[in-house]
């Protein structure tokens, strides 16, 4: 027998009308260019087809590039390119969570006599086009939605495609052929996990479900073949990343490499569990050592039980990015308990709403979401087992048990599937506003509860809008062009890395220069790709006329010669024998005539040693800098040899003190020696700052050392003038530019040091 709630079409043309609407709202607040932490590095393996970060994410690289090639014949930069598959991905996603909150909402009414038959149409329109505001608004998915920050997006996606589909077995599943919705709905899940894992979040709703509403469909054996060969099609996209990685693509996290194409069936069928070593550590992980999630993460040793407080904690986490999902301008202050307040409990308050419409549509349907809500909150705060919160922690909490940034970015779904439910909610309200007996007057009486919907457009925009933000392009450009040509840059980590790589890689600028992740020189693969890379044959050659802004000349005069040698002369076996430790005996190594000496006792990590062996390796061959003048110089003692060249610090092993043009800044000011025409003439001649100077909103505290880096470098130059004997009134010129980037540092206008 039909279902008078579910024979109606579904409204497909509002929820594409909804989608384009979403997708409006991102293409004009569309990033030009990258962002930091993972933008750049995701971008440029999907322009190269490289192999980013463990697990690898083999859908996005591929999708990525077909999308990147499809999309060039609009003529749109390769990072715009990326940037709208994320736009349009979440956009496709609120298309798919429209149907469905359109069916819930039908649903409910089915039950109300008192509503008549038009508004029976009306009301779930209205509240799935409210739903559809609310996510598409929501901060953390406008944020990670006009920009490719991660790979989330499309996961986001495939989660709300799965949730139309299992809605619609649920209706249509006494209907011949009807199990076909399932093997869909495991073949998006499978296929999307090798997206990222959280594609798969939906199946323990869908489970439920199932066995809510059909579980002899679990015995029937040709559901069963079909969803195992769905499962084992949506894995096979796996094969690509040890075929790609033997090419030795550029960028090459982890090196999945495999003997074979057997072990490498092993390793990705059995979920990492046996086969191919390479290519079963990358997608385990390995090289993070992520704890259990019964164990304290701030415990590096693993075998501290994760206490109640911690949970606690990691719970509240979560409701302080639920907290900014609404009214985010209303205040800078990370932490919840502040003006948003008010916002939030609204939100939080018409969403609990819509999950009781949600069970009132039918017992299967409101199983289904609140277990999807349920497991994209608070099961996976759960299983993700975050340190303590980037700035959630008070100040007694050590940074190295802390985040090393904030991770609202997780909970995208939760944040997305929750919009739609406050959505629900506003028709809920609105049907219970407009009196017992509903008419058009008195739903136009309570016509004003619909502008909750606009709240987060409104107070979200100034923290979500991307569209004139270079910043972290002109970042990547200014300390690329601080190093001279075929140098070597020691770099620390994402954010001073990722943004060269996609500048290097995408936009082919200084090619020549050898980026050194001191970190990845813990890994056995990285060092052998660096000497494989840098190798007089596959060396790439220093362009001068990429070197200055316009492209029409070079800031530094080409090299007579280019390289004579890889960056170290240590073979892979060799390599392989270097470890972490304490040195057992006082050793001694020369560099540019100067002896260097470390005493026994001291620890060296794998990392510092293999950098020592490279710097060695290359002196005399290759300029050496690094990105900070602390870190691993100081580590390494070479610190008193660097010398402040931009935005890098170069090593230049001699006597500072007679050097021309040299000067050493006040102890106030870190006493780090600046070569001040060199610096000068990049400021003037090659740096850009776009998105870096004089800006009203940095959101990203974590990464908020960026312009940092600017005002204290303008701030050392203007002490070395002086030191210098220059005019003061130069030297004041040069600490005005730098408060143009402190101004940035401490928030803005609106986003002060209060915000975390």
């Amino acid at each position: 027998m039909t279902d008078p709630r579910t024979d109606a079409r579904p409204p497909y043309a509002h929820a594409l009308g909804a989608a384009a609407a979403a997708l409006t709202l991102y293409l004009v607040t569309l990033a030009p260019t990258i962002w930091f932490w993972d933008t750049s590095e995701y971008t440029a393996t999907a322009h190269i087809m490289g192999i980013p970060h463990p697990p690898g994410n083999p859908f996005f690289v591929v999708v990525g590039r077909a999308w990147s090639v499809l999309l060039g014949l609009t003529g749109a930069s390769v990072p715009v390119r990326i940037n709208l598959l994320a736009a349009v991905a979440s956009a496709g996603a609120t298309g798919f969570l429209f149907l469905v909150a359109h069916r819930i909402i039908r649903g409910w009414l089915a039950g109300d006599r008192e509503v008549g038959e038009v508004w029976a149409r009306r009301l779930p329109l209205v509240g799935a086009w409210a739903g559809a505001i609310l996510a598409s608004s929501a901060y953390t998915v406008w944020n990670q939605s006009n920009v490719h920050e991660k790979v989330y997006t499309i996961s986001l996606l495939t989660i709300a495609a799965v949730s139309w589909l299992a809605i619609r077995w649920r209706d249509r599943k006494d209907e011949p052929g009807s199990g076909w919705y399932l093997v869909l709905a495991i073949y998006l899940m499978v296929l999307g996990s090798t997206n990222h894992l959280m594609s798969i979040l939906p199946a323990p709703a869908l489970g439920m479900l199932i066995l809510l509403e059909r579980p002899r469909i679990l015995l029937d054996t040709r559901f069963l073949a079909r969803g195992f060969l769905a499962a084992v099609l949506g894995l096979s996209l796996m094969f690509f990343l040890p075929l790609r990685s033997e090419q030795q693509p550029r960028i090459n996290q982890g090196e999945p490499v495999c003997e074979s194409m057997v072990g490498a069936a092993v390793a990705i069928y059995s979920n990492a569990r046996a086969g191919c070593p390479a290519l079963a550590a990358n997608i385990g992980r390995e090289q993070y050592g992520k704890p259990s999630v019964f164990a304290d993460p701030t415990d590096m040793s693993g075998n501290t039980p994760r206490g109640i407080g911690l949970v606690g904690h990691q719970l509240l986490n979560y409701f302080q990015y639920f907290d900014w999902q609404w009214a985010r301008s209303l205040s800078s202050d990370s932490t919840p308990g502040n003006s948003r307040l008010p916002v939030t409990l609204l939100i939080l308050g018409l969403g609990v709403w819509g999950l009781v419409v949600s069970v009132r549509a039918g017992p299967g349907i409101g199983l289904y979401v609140g277990g999807l809500m349920a497991t994209l909150s608070v099961l996976l705060t759960l299983y993700l087992n975050f340190k303590y919160g980037y700035s959630l922690a008070g100040p007694e909490i050590p940074q190295r048990m802390r985040e090393v940034r904030e991770r609202d970015y997780f909970f995208i779904g939760s944040f997305h599937l929750w919009g739609f439910l406050a959505g629900i909610g506003i028709a809920g309200a609105w049907r219970w506003a407009a009196g017992r007996v509903p008419n058009p007057r008195g739903f136009a009486l309570a016509s004003p509860i619909l502008l909750v919907a606009l709240v987060p457009v409104v107070l979200n925009w100034s923290w979500a809008d991307r569209s004139d933000d270079w910043s972290a392009r002109d970042w990547a450009w200014n300390l690329l062009h601080s190093v001279e040509p075929y140098g070597i840059l020691f770099t620390n980590g994402d954010n001073d890395t990722f943004p060269l790589w996609y500048l290097q890689e995408v936009e082919g600028v200084r090619q020549d220069v050898s980026v050194i992740v001191t970190q990845y020189l813990y890994t056995e693969w990285y060092p052998r790709q660096l000497a494989f890379h840098t190798a007089p044959e596959r060396q790439r050659a220093y362009e001068p006329t990429r070197g200055s802004p316009d492209g029409t000349g070079a800031f530094y005069p080409a090299p007579t010669a280019p390289p004579t040698r890889a960056v170290t002369l240590l073979s892979a076996s060799e390599m392989g024998q270097v470890d972490s430790g304490f040195l057992p005996a006082d050793f001694t190594v020369t560099l540019g005539g100067q002896p260097v000496r470390y005493q026994q006792g001291v620890f060296l990590g794998r990392g510092e040693r293999m950098a020592l062996a490279f710097i060695r390796d290359s002196l005399g061959d290759r300029p050496i800098h690094f990105s900070s003048s602390g870190g691993l110089s100081e580590t390494l003692g070479l610190d008193r040899w660097t010398v402040r060249q931009g935005l890098s610090f170069r090593l230049r092993i001699e006597d500072l003190s007679e050097a021309d043009g040299v000067i050493r800044a006040s102890p106030q000011l870190g006493g780090d020696w600046v070569d001040i025409d060199t610096t000068l003439r990049l400021t003037r001649e090659v740096h850009s700052y776009r998105g870096l100077a004089s800006r009203e909103i940095w959101p990203d505290r974590a990464s908020v050392n960026i312009p940092f880096m600017f005002y204290y470098m303008y701030l050392q130059l203007a002490d070395a003038v002086i030191t210098a004997g220059g005019e003061e009134a130069f030297a004041r010129e040069l600490m005005a530019k730098g408060d143009e980037f402190l101004f940035t540092y401490q928030g803005g206008v609106m986003g002060g040091v209060g915000g975390g």
